[in-house]
């Protein structure tokens, strides 16, 4: 798959360990920023690899930053755009499964490395379950 992957300086760190990951299970990663721990702003990151996902130039998304509410709220913002915030295993498979969430958003402040990997490695395994979940998604968009 093409996952595009982006952060900003709070996140920095777990966007390294998770390009790791990502290129280990063999799928390509585009990456969208930050490059370094020096303070930015997180929609500069999140619009544009909002965009590459909503254009289907990537098939998901992963957006880190402190809480993650900043760079969900800025990703939520594009009408084709599903990003869940996720801080457990079991939250990320229902937002697949349930809501087909195609950006994942992680607190990078509290959550672990290792917990975000396993996080990014269960969203990107789990199939939408369509039935009466495609129903409530379809209604999502204003």
């Amino acid at each position: 798959m093409d996952i595009a992957l982006g952060a900003d300086h709070a996140g920095y760190d777990s966007k390294l360990e998770i390009r790791t990951l990502l290129l280990n299970l063999g799928h390509t990663v585009v990456d969208f920023g930050t490059n370094s721990l020096d303070s930015m702003d997180y929609p500069d990151v999140a619009h544009p690899l909002s965009n590459s996902v909503a254009n289907n130039e990537n098939d998901f998304g992963i957006l880190i930053c402190g809480s993650a509410n900043g760079m969900a709220m800025t990703a939520n913002k594009n009408k084709d755009i599903r990003a869940a915030i996720c801080w457990d295993v079991e939250i990320a498979a229902l937002a697949r499964k349930h809501n087909n969430a195609n950006i994942l958003c992680l607190p990078a402040r509290f959550i672990s490395n290792e917990l975000a990997c396993q996080i990014v490695e269960t969203f990107l395994t789990t199939a939408f379950e369509f039935g009466r979940h495609e129903l409530r998604v379809n209604k999502i968009q204003c």
